[in-house]
């Protein structure tokens, strides 16, 4: 194979296998984020997100596999995108668990070596897929989401108006509110801090990153 600056233009063995274990980490990848979360959340951020780091990880691991660094390189982009946390907003329990997928996934996909047959890494791949398909089709988890809100009828938050309370917040909302509950009390200012609980399956509003407003105010999610 010809050279170019003392590297070789192409090992067509290696390219080969990067081009089938990238086209079967793609399949497997699109099918989870685009199918599996894009279908129950509508998120295109977290879409986007999802599929970018997947290739850049993907691409990163496969091509340094001959630095030797295969565990501990591994182990690394565990703990630093486990620990990712976005300056405008903490990313709720539910993302990071497919981020996470989304990452191992990737991982395994470009460091499996030779030692490992094409069997092992279709049924790995098939298991994650399958799992998540139940938990989120079959089994029908619903995911409880959480939100704060400052609300000013503070008369409404006695215990005795509770109902009335959830209806208010419905309307204003449009959320099908599970439970409330109430944090904080500022009579100085007549508001106080409310947390609501609503089943995101049971809601056809999907707020995006715009609608949150500041990361204090809205959304922790996931219980």
């Amino acid at each position: 194979m010809k050279e170019f600056l003392n590297i070789e233009l192409m090992y067509w063995e290696d390219f080969a296998d990067l081009l089938v274990r990238f086209a079967f980490n793609l399949v497997v990848v699109l099918f989870m984020v685009r199918y599996l979360y894009y279908r129950t959340t509508r998120r295109k951020d977290y879409l986007f997100t999802y599929i970018l780091i997947s290739l850049v990880v993907f691409f990163m691991c496969f091509l340094l596999e001959n630095i030797k660094l295969e565990l501990g390189f591994a182990l690394g982009l565990f703990a630093i995108f486990g620990i990712i946390r976005y300056r405008t907003q903490q990313i709720p329990i539910r993302e990071m668990t497919y981020l996470f997928l989304i990452i191992g996934i990737s991982v395994i996909n470009a460091l499996s070596n030779r030692k490992v047959s094409y069997a092992e890494l279709v049924f790995t791949n098939l298991a994650l897929l399958v799992m998540t398909y139940l938990l989120e089709r079959v089994f029908l988890l619903q995911h409880e989401s959480r939100k704060m809100i400052n609300f000013e009828k503070i008369d409404l938050i006695v215990p005795e108006r509770r109902a009335e309370l959830i209806a208010d917040l419905e309307e204003r909302t449009g959320l099908k509110i599970n439970r409330v509950e109430v944090d904080r009390i500022d009579f100085m200012r007549d508001t106080a801090r409310i947390y609501i609980y609503y089943y995101e399956s049971d809601n056809v509003i999907i707020y995006s990153e715009g609608d949150r407003g500041d990361s204090r105010n809205n959304d922790d999610d996931d219980d």
